[in-house]
């Protein structure tokens, strides 16, 4: 288990939902009708083929897309009616492939993730550097700080995108991809640090990945999305089954026991293979 003096409290539980959500771009519907509760200090993974509404149902629940119709709850009220630095204290959200400013040392952005925090009479404090670096040691990137953005290789970029997002210190936790230009060591890593923080501290961790195989190793609720529906959700091993695979993935597969873990493992069969 993971210690970080400056992240170490308990988190609160919140009640966030969504129902009848309707999300979409230039016209174009991606989401319709999904009605998803989160449960609170648990790990949900939200998976499905492409273009299945996985990311942009994440968007809509980070408040970073408007509903066409329909509504995500944040404790009872509309998420889009409060303040934004008041949902920023309590959800955070890393996003696909995010973009950081020309020039921004590690420190500096990592830093960023205490803006929710700051007021007028609530200045950067001891407290503030304690939770910068305890985010920076927890995904190894504490000798990093100095270094510039567009120095790193993507796999240090996205520890460093991942830790602003700790600093933050949410009581709820969104990442998109957050194995994204990971290697598989890292990727492991990655999800074991998100899980030690969702075991010691209670964070709710709702998370998008394409491996299924990680997704029913790390997820406590497993949703299956498909044409911007939910498909299924419960425990993986509950959820995983060869008939959704073949209906939500068009996959041919077996479903096993994880060795390692006893999750279900997905072992596709390939049309070479039958």
């Amino acid at each position: 288990m993971i210690e970080t003096p400056g992240l170490s409290e308990l988190k609160q539980s919140h009640d966030f939902s969504a129902t009848d959500l309707a999300l979409g771009y230039d016209g174009r519907r991606i989401v319709d009708g999904l009605d998803l509760s989160i449960p609170p200090g648990r790990v949900t993974v939200i998976v499905g083929a492409n273009a299945s509404g996985k990311s942009t149902t994440l968007r809509g629940l980070a408040r970073l897309l408007r509903p066409e119709s329909g509504v995500v709850s944040l404790d009872g009220h509309d998420i889009h009616s409060l303040p934004g630095k008041e949902v920023a204290r309590v959800v955070g959200i890393l996003p696909q492939s995010p973009i950081a400013p020309e020039g921004i040392t590690v420190g500096d952005l990592v830093g960023r993730g205490r803006y929710p925090h700051q007021g007028w009479f609530r200045q950067w404090s001891a407290a503030d550097d304690a939770a910068v670096t305890d985010a920076l040691m927890v995904t190894s990137s504490l000798d990093l700080v100095e270094r510039r953005m567009e120095e790193l290789s993507g796999g240090q970029q996205q520890r460093v995108w991942i830790a602003m997002a700790l600093a933050q210190d949410p009581d709820i936790l969104l990442l998109d991809e957050p194995t994204t230009f990971l290697d598989v060591r890292h990727q492991l890593d990655v999800l074991d640090l998100l899980t030690d923080l969702n075991r010691s501290r209670r964070t709710t961790v709702v998370m998008v990945l394409h491996d299924l195989n990680l997704a029913a190793r790390y997820a406590d609720e497993l949703v299956v999305m498909a044409d911007g529906r939910i498909m299924a959700n419960g425990a993986p091993g509950d959820v995983l089954t060869p008939e959704l695979l073949r209906e939500a993935f068009g996959l041919e597969a077996l479903v096993t026991s994880d060795p390692v873990c006893g999750t279900p493992m997905v072992v596709p069969i390939g049309r070479f293979h039958r």
